[in-house]
């Protein structure tokens, strides 16, 4: 049986930037390149842990590339960047006010 992880590692090397921007597609003469924000990851255990892998992924569509006459510009879809932004947000706000505390004493 071939070692899984290495194949697995070979083929999470072409995940990087293939997964985040995608083919760029023609529309009416104006060239649309989707952006996504991509997650993967993979895990094996050897003989002492019991044999086996797993892995899994996520991406979630953060907008377009649109070139037009005009030039390039990025075209942002609202829900997705909303959700992928609010956890930022709060971390920021939680040690925003942990600094404010701190500094009160």
């Amino acid at each position: 049986m071939p070692n899984i992880a290495l194949k697995l590692g070979e083929q999470a090397a072409s995940f990087g930037v293939k997964g985040a921007y995608g083919e760029a597609l023609e529309i009416d003469g104006v060239s649309v390149t989707p952006v996504a924000l991509t997650v993967t990851g993979f895990a094996g255990g050897g003989v002492e842990q019991g044999e086996g892998g797993t892995g899994g992924g996520i991406a979630v569509p953060l907008g377009v590339y649109v070139r037009r006459e005009e030039g390039l510009r990025f075209e942002p879809n609202i829900v997705s960047l909303l959700a992928v932004a609010v956890p930022f947000v709060w971390v920021f706000g939680r040690a925003l006010s942990r600094v404010i505390r701190a500094l009160k004493k």
